[in-house]
């Protein structure tokens, strides 16, 4: 019987499994798909993260394949409006690190088989669990059919629509936002090199962000008249859009820069929700990441909120294991990390805000603000402190 089972490998999950596997404890991990996800929507690694990921010996290789990204600029009407730098926002990682999920994941499974060989079992779908007080017994169906698994512990990073969460009864306080977003990757063709730039048009925010490879990822607000709003699902949403080259024409009149259709590597549309676990222990299972917390995509810092759950609860479980009382240390993480959540929403909601459709009159007073705001160094700052999660 292993120590700890953690369900779920994804980025938290399989960074969760590092870092207990470095302090010697027994961990297995159980994962439904078969293969990993190709699929990328999340790219930005916030500092605090970093130097989480770097305790679990992934950081140097996270970043030697990322793009740093030093600075931000805001542009309106094809004049820049404001700037802000992450130089002061952390000694030892003063950026944001662009890199694919894909990529991450990959990184952090690589490091995981180097300290476990065999600790990942893919193919592996949960379909009930229970928890005698002792330990948890987990049933699952794999490719071999029926399987089952117990553990002292359960760990749970199994993504927004958490089976273990639905089946310990976890709830959640949920809300739906009107805003949709679409999103495609595409070669680089703008001049900004490793800087992201935000476009703060009437009709919607447009984002822009760097990527490994000589790639840019543009990202668009939808407007109320754009033909995806209110659309259902991402595949629809392309379709109706006509694909890639909608996005390069939304992307042209909104910003006046020119992108090749015909680059387009990942296009995806998402809307927003936001989803807050009312507890994250119970008994002893404890869920994390995007089973405990779903905020909006917009200001990246879902992934990155997950990973530092995982690093807070990383020595609480070490000591468990150990035998050692962690009654007191487990209900301060479920507050401490619940808070931090709570604190993640705002802000997207806030990013959210910003980058909503506007009549001319109020953008150019948003605009005026938001220069106004950024030409005061604490102020700048102390945003670009809050934007990197510190």
């Amino acid at each position: 019987m292993p120590d700890v089972l953690i369900i779920g490998a994804g980025p938290v999950g399989l960074y969760m499994a590092a870092l207990l596997l470095q302090e010697g404890v027994d961990v297995q991990v159980l994962e439904q798909r078969s293969t990993p996800e190709a699929h990328s929507r999340a790219i930005g690694i916030h500092p605090p993260a970093l130097a989480a990921l770097a305790r679990a010996g992934v950081g140097e290789a996270l970043i030697a394949e990322g793009v740093r990204i030093r600075r931000g600029v805001a542009l309106a009407g094809g004049k820049a409006l404001a700037e802000m730098t992450f130089a002061g926002v952390s000694a030892r990682f003063p950026f944001i690190l662009s890199l694919p999920q894909g990529r991450t994941e990959a990184l952090l499974e690589r490091r995981l088989n180097d300290l476990g060989d065999g600790a990942l079992h893919r193919g592996v779908r949960l379909t009930g669990l229970s928890d005698d007080g002792g330990q948890v017994t987990v049933e699952a169906v794999s490719r071999f059919g029926a399987v089952r698994y117990a553990a002292p512990l359960v760990l749970a990073a199994d993504g927004v629509r958490s089976p273990v969460r639905t089946l310990r009864g976890i709830g959640v306080r949920a809300r739906d936002y009107p805003d949709r977003y679409l999103m495609g990757d595409f070669a680089d063709q703008t001049g900004f090199g490793p800087d992201a730039a935000l476009f703060l048009s009437g009709e919607g925010i447009v984002e822009s962000f760097p990527l490994p490879g000589q790639l840019r990822r543009w990202v668009v607000r939808l407007g109320a008249g754009d033909c995806a709003a209110g659309a259902p699902a991402a595949d629809d949403v392309a379709q109706r859009c006509g694909d890639a080259g909608w996005l390069a024409q939304c992307v042209r009149e909104r910003t006046g820069f020119e992108i090749d259709a015909g680059t387009n590597s990942m296009l995806s549309s998402f809307g927003v929700r936001t989803r807050l676990a009312r507890r994250m222990v119970a008994g002893r299972i404890v869920v994390i990441g995007d089973a405990a917390h779903e905020v909006s995509p917009i200001g990246g810092q879902g992934m990155n909120l997950g990973w530092l759950d995982a690093a807070a609860l990383a020595p609480i479980v070490t000591a468990a294991v150990r035998g050692e009382d962690v009654t007191d240390p487990i209900k301060t993480f479920e507050r401490t990390r619940l808070k931090a959540a709570g604190r993640a929403a705002r802000q997207a909601e806030i990013n959210m805000a910003l980058g909503r459709p506007l009549p001319d009159r109020l953008l150019a007073l948003r605009n005026r603000a938001i220069s106004g705001v950024a030409a005061v160094p604490a102020a700048n700052s102390m945003i670009a402190r809050r934007f990197t999660m510190h």
